[in-house]
């Protein structure tokens, strides 16, 4: 129930792992990876979003670069039912901590709601989108002479606004995030539109994405086979849920 002692057994174990492989097969390409989260002590349950869970997150990372190996970790991790403010928040704090963290390959990222028990096709388009926002965020800053923007600065001058310059019209297309999904628009447009929230538009989304969906193309042998596949092993398993 620490985390420095939760981050002692996480290195053992990589460190076991990393030395299995390599005696198996010698110079074999390995990833530190860590899936750790706190739990609720009330009910057992895995609590997703915790400042634990960052804490372990970001010290694994630490790990990992010290051994000079890639990372694997975080995720759109939230122990919430429903693709509402508590999975925003945890959501966040999980993939946040996750890019601060040099996570190099990231899974779950998309569509996590009750501790990975539930999938949601709404909280599947939420989250891609603020995807976006982590990959600008990790691409950095760039600070080339079209970034600097001192002909701009040159050309407003003391006193000016920057909305009409030549150089906003020539970047205003490519210099900021733009998002997919959530919705900036005055408040009197928003309320004509019928207000809605963040899940309605996702919803919204998610219609529009499968109504547009084109199946790609694939040899019809290997599709037969793995139809036939599926339809074998379901038959070999009973469902669960009945």
């Amino acid at each position: 129930v620490s985390v420095a002692g939760t981050l002692t057994q996480v290195l053992a174990e990589v460190m076991a792992g990393v030395a299995y492989s390599q005696l198996i097969r010698p110079g074999a390409p390995v990833i530190f990876g860590a899936f750790v989260t706190s739990i609720d002590m009330n009910s057992g349950a895995p609590t997703f979003g915790t400042p634990e869970a960052s804490h372990i997150t970001m010290g694994a990372g630490q790990l990992a670069r010290r051994m000079g190996l890639p990372y694997r970790s975080a995720g759109s991790f939230n122990g919430s039912k429903l693709p509402d403010a508590q999975a925003a928040y945890e959501t966040a704090n999980s993939l946040n901590a996750g890019l601060l963290s040099g996570v190099n390959f990231m899974l779950h990222a998309c569509g996590w709601l009750e501790g990975g028990l539930v999938s949601s096709f709404e909280k599947f388009v939420m989250d891609a989108d603020q995807l976006g926002t982590l990959h600008k965020m990790a691409a950095g800053v760039s600070y080339d002479e079209n970034a600097q923007a001192m002909d701009a600065l040159r050309e407003v001058g003391p006193g000016g606004h920057f909305l009409g310059c030549a150089h906003t019209q020539a970047n205003f297309k490519s210099g900021f995030w733009r998002t997919e999904l959530l919705d900036y628009k005055p408040y009197e447009q928003w309320a004509e539109e019928g207000g809605r929230d963040t899940r309605q538009l996702a919803a919204n989304r998610v219609r529009k994405l499968l109504a547009d969906y084109q199946k790609p193309a694939i040899d019809p042998a290997v599709e037969e086979a793995l139809t036939a596949y599926v339809a074998k092993r379901k038959e070999e398993m009973p469902d669960a849920f009945v």
